[in-house]
């Protein structure tokens, strides 16, 4: 059975400069860094299952990103056409090969949020008027909600904070 020929990948000298630089900068992050080379070796013509081992990623995710940067060939032509800057340019081309925004709802819990109920987790539950010697889960999710640190929260999602509390081993009362 024949393999899928790849689809050509092309990129302008203007393109391949500002991918190369991608590519160099330290500061840029991996999964950055890593698509930029992708993108310079499929327009160098390079098959994606070679490709895949070069950059040590499933080849699917090459044929993906091949894929992206072919799709968004007319919006780089356009934009080199206008004769954006180099700086904009860069900005296109990290968009094209930076991740979509996913599926599903927003996160309802800050980090300041998680660290402020991590802190009352810290307290004796005295400090709060409460009757208990150690907190509950419930206990917290409810002085949470009292000190409007949330409007809302389960004990199952104070029981996730707490055990960042134990990965980060902080020191307090053991906590039900």
């Amino acid at each position: 059975m024949p393999t899928p020929k790849a689809e050509v990948c092309t990129v302008s000298s203007r393109q391949r400069q500002l991918l190369e630089q991608i590519s160099r900068r330290g500061t840029n992050p991996h999964r950055l860094v890593e698509r930029a080379k992708l993108v310079l070796l499929a327009a160098d013509g390079i098959n994606n299952t070679f490709i895949s081992e070069q950059l040590e990623m499933n080849r699917n995710q090459v044929r993906m990103w091949r894929g992206r940067w072919v799709d968004a060939r007319s919006r780089l032509t356009e934009a080199e056409t206008l004769e954006i800057s180099e700086q904009k340019l860069q900005q296109l081309i990290i968009s094209v090969l930076s991740d979509q925004p996913r599926s599903g709802s927003p996160a309802k819990f800050t980090v300041d949020n998680i660290v402020q109920i991590v802190a009352v987790a810290c307290e004796h539950p005295s400090q709060s008027e409460r009757p208990i010697n150690e907190w509950s889960r419930r206990e917290l999710a409810e002085e949470a909600v009292k000190r409007g640190i949330v409007t809302e929260i389960s004990q199952r999602s104070v029981g996730r904070f707490l055990c960042m509390r134990r990965i980060f081993n902080l020191t307090a009362l053991d906590i039900g």
